[in-house]
């Protein structure tokens, strides 16, 4: 019981609600936009598809491993109340994510307008991420890594993200075509400001009740 008091007991109800905010937000864009448009991802994304690319590693299971280790990393850094926030937020992104695949996507015609596509995409990656970060969960081990990153080295998130997707596209330009690279630039670059900036919105504060 007091394990999990530790992991859920700082789980208000509005806590809860901004935590399936923010993944439904992500959820949808993810399913709407990436999906479509084939932009390519920095984080832990990008390296499993450049691990299963250059070592046939398949990012099933590079991906488990690498956002477990991610996880373990927030946990050490936060503690149980970031476990909790993060399984709430990351639970309701892969529920979000099932219903929206049971609809048609909104706007198919955005596969052929990748400029577009990488701008709507961090809207709602920045916007949806920052959401789920400012009260304290990640939904995903991209960001428990940035989360975890950002507090040990006191940077800005919004830096920790642009140096960590760099490096992941930067590897990913060995097998990518330049063009797709540049776009897959745009919107992680935008994304990774637009999270520090939604991060920093005054009326969602963390542990409010």
């Amino acid at each position: 019981m007091n394990l999990l008091h530790e992991v859920f007991g700082k789980l208000t109800f509005r806590r809860v609600i901004m935590l399936l905010l923010g993944s439904a937000i992500l959820a949808f864009g993810l399913y709407n936009v990436h999906s479509l448009s084939n932009i390519t991802e920095g984080g832990i994304l990008g390296l499993t598809l450049l691990l299963d690319h250059w070592f046939s590693i398949s990012p099933a299971w590079s991906g488990l491993i690498m956002n477990v280790l991610c996880f373990f990393l927030g946990w050490k850094t936060f503690g149980y109340d970031f476990i909790g926030a993060s399984g709430v937020a990351a639970g309701g992104f892969s529920v979000f994510y099932w219903i929206f695949e049971q609809f048609p996507q909104v706007y198919p015609p955005i596969e052929n307008m990748p400029f577009l596509a990488a701008i709507v995409g961090a809207l709602f990656v920045g916007i949806g991420v920052g959401i789920c970060v400012r009260d304290g969960g990640a939904p995903s081990g991209d960001d428990a890594l940035a989360m975890s990153l950002c507090e040990k080295m006191h940077w800005d998130i919004k830096w920790v993200y642009l140096v960590s997707d760099l490096i992941i596209l930067g590897l990913s330009a060995t097998y990518i075509p330049p063009l797709r690279l540049f776009y897959s630039l745009i919107t992680v670059v935008a994304s990774g400001q637009i999270i520090s900036y939604v991060q920093k919105i005054p009326f969602i504060k963390k542990n409010q009740a």
